[in-house]
């Protein structure tokens, strides 16, 4: 793939011919997302695609990452992935098998989580354990490459060591920063929503909705089990250069439905809502029970 930025610009647009005949074709509707009532910044783009099955979903989705990891690996000479828990694991099941297990350049990833329960690595709560056996045991991304909190701390002492680690990868010239927001730029977000509307560990309703200055903070009181969690936050995750958000089932009808409508408004957002690119491109991977509450679907 060209590295050039409108080669990349194009990456999800690229996705189409592969599943002609599979799928529904992605909706022409461009995602009307805001927060505090401001329209998207005008170097941000949006996408949705909606497909016919979990398996045109994921391969498209391994093919739109395989290409942004070939751009950034010739640009930057680094990769930077950041995975979050649920559903999206098994999403990217396709990239461990023929031809992305050879052909993509595993040694230029740097995965890191946009979100994490405070338990110990192998319990069975544990977001590394979730990505680790459906997904990094079966590439070859060196090990020293992916980030895990440490849990022997707590929720606060690993949120402090998670942020020291990214600041000390900023400096190594690892992962980029972003000159319009101050925070560190991530190559690439892989995002999931809960049926309640919430990404990370940021819930709807909670304080740390409105937090501006640290890069990874934390969260003793979450509404879904466990209670404790660091999380990315929203300057963070806004400064992302591309962010995959993967939505599937009748279940996340609703906040998709309240995310793209034209109808939508700035009070009461969403957390999935509150997550608008500064300059970036933002790509819904749906299917259609998850986008069956829209108009013009």
């Amino acid at each position: 793939m060209s590295t050039s930025v409108s080669a990349s610009a194009a990456a999800a647009a690229a996705l189409l011919p592969i599943l002609t005949g599979r799928r529904s074709p992605p909706a022409s509707r461009v995602p009307a997302m805001a927060t505090d009532g401001a329209a998207p910044d005008a170097g941000s783009k949006n996408k949705l695609l909606v497909f016919d099955t979990k398996e045109d979903l994921a391969v498209s989705l391994a093919k739109y990452t395989a290409e942004l990891s070939e751009k950034f690996a010739a640009e930057r000479g680094a990769f930077t992935v950041v995975l979050s828990g649920g559903s999206l694991i098994d999403a990217l099941s396709k990239l461990t098998e023929p031809p992305y297990l050879e052909s993509v350049d595993w040694s230029k990833w740097h995965v890191f989580w946009v979100d994490e329960r405070v338990v110990p690595k192998n319990h069975e709560d544990s977001n590394y354990k979730l990505a680790f056996d459906g997904f990094l045991s079966k590439v070859p991304i060196p090990p020293g490459q992916v980030y895990a909190i440490n849990d022997a701390l707590s929720a606060e002492g690993a949120a402090d060591d998670y942020e020291a680690c990214l600041k000390q990868l900023v400096k190594n010239g690892v992962i980029a920063m972003s000159a319009a927001t101050g925070f560190p730029r991530f190559d690439l977000q892989l995002l999931g929503m809960g049926p309640d509307g919430h990404i990370a560990s940021l819930f709807p309703g909670h304080p740390l909705l409105n937090e501006k200055e640290r890069w990874v903070t934390y969260i003793k009181d979450s509404p879904k089990p466990p209670p404790e969690r660091i999380t990315f936050t929203f300057p963070v995750i806004n400064s992302s250069a591309y962010i995959a958000m993967v939505v599937t089932g009748a279940g996340k009808a609703g906040p998709v439905q309240k995310a793209l409508s034209d109808k939508q408004t700035s009070s009461d957002l969403l957390p999935v809502e509150m997550a608008v690119l500064h300059d970036g491109e933002f790509t819904w991977f749906t299917d259609k029970p998850a986008v069956s509450m829209l108009q013009n679907k």
